[in-house]
């Protein structure tokens, strides 16, 4: 199982304490590129590189891929509301900035790309919508965020092996980044076996 397919992305202090409490053993199983499907390598490292720029990993757990784009030469940095995920990756990845916080505390026009690989998924529905203002204030005119998740044919709630986690249709996502500011340029899914379905979105601020 990769560290997407587990889906770690906190956002609430009860997925923070969920996860902090985890953090060793899920840094020790997934918190390495090694444990990364290969399409989804191929997907970031592509949106990265269009991108360019400051680029923030927002949600970015043990930072493993703030750090595989550090060292492509892209200008980026993780953002983690899990005190011992930073931890972790400030001892892991010293070279690599990353530093407690959230969508929430990003700085207005701070960065020209936003990665948020499985940072939504513990999020409830309701939520979503200020969620996606915060990236988009944050973001840069021209900006581009990148969203993986876990893709379902309707909104909906499911065990995930940390705490509660939503399925989301690609379409439901993309009307809600659309009412947010943003324009969806790309999307797709992928199913491998024996895993939940993939989904990602790539959306431009206008």
């Amino acid at each position: 199982m990769s560290a997407e397919s587990d889906g770690m992305r906190p956002h609430s202090p009860s997925v923070q304490e969920a996860y902090a409490a985890r953090a060793v053993e899920y840094a020790d199983l997934l918190g390495r590129m090694d444990a990364v499907a290969d399409a989804d390598k191929r997907l970031v490292e592509a949106w990265a590189q269009r991108t360019g720029g400051a680029l923030a990993d927002v949600g970015c757990g043990p930072a493993h891929w703030t750090a595989h784009l550090s060292s492509l030469g892209h200008d980026v940095r993780g953002i983690e509301p899990v005190e011992e995920f930073v931890t972790h990756a400030r001892r892991a990845y010293p070279e690599v900035p990353v530093e407690l916080g959230s969508f929430q505390t990003l700085p207005v026009a701070a960065v020209d790309g936003i990665l948020a690989w499985y940072s939504i998924i513990h999020t409830p529905p309701a939520e979503i919508p200020r969620l996606f203002e915060h990236a988009h204030r944050a973001l840069r005119p021209g900006g581009s965020m990148l969203l993986g998740f876990f893709a379902g044919d309707e909104v909906k709630p499911f065990d995930h092996a940390i705490t509660t986690a939503w399925y989301w249709p690609v379409d439901a996502l993309s009307g809600l980044l659309t009412t947010a500011g943003f324009t969806v340029v790309d999307s797709g899914t992928r199913q491998d076996p024996g895993a939940r379905r993939h989904g990602w979105i790539e959306a431009d601020r206008d």
